[in-house]
């Protein structure tokens, strides 16, 4: 998100939840307005440089793996499979369990990822992660 939406959304999440729910769920013939505004909310994602911090943070880590564009979390001890994908518009990840240790890395990272999941109907900051109880 840019740095002004998110200080005008903190604390009401629900809202901008709200505009990107109904810009996902646009009918085709609004493509043109969603993508306009869409572009108004968010900064271009750094693919590149986001993919390359995501490598050096993690690379360690036993778990983790990269293969092309997807870094891949798999790990028994947390019942965690994750699959990351950096696009130039946003940051998909897949998981089979509610958190991704992936959050925490992108927090690092920047604190204005904002979170949707539009199956769940769950969004927050990447960065009230660090508040909250999640398991991580």
């Amino acid at each position: 998100m840019k740095k002004e939406f998110k200080v005008l959304y903190q604390g009401r999440e629900s809202a901008l939840y709200e505009i990107l729910r109904r810009l996902y769920y646009l009918e085709k013939d609004d493509f043109d307005y969603g993508l306009h505004l869409f572009c108004q909310l968010t900064e271009k994602v750094e693919k590149e440089k986001i993919d390359n911090l995501l490598f050096i943070k993690m690379h360690q880590d036993i778990p983790y793996s990269k293969r092309g564009d997807k870094h891949r979390i798999n790990n028994l001890y947390k019942d965690e499979i994750s699959i990351l994908e950096v696009r130039y518009s946003y940051i998909k990840i897949e998981a089979e369990q509610e958190s991704s240790s992936f959050f925490k890395t992108l927090s690092s990272i920047s604190n204005d990822f904002f979170v949707c999941d539009f199956t769940l109907q769950d969004y927050f900051f990447v960065d009230d992660i660090k508040n909250t109880c999640v398991k991580i």
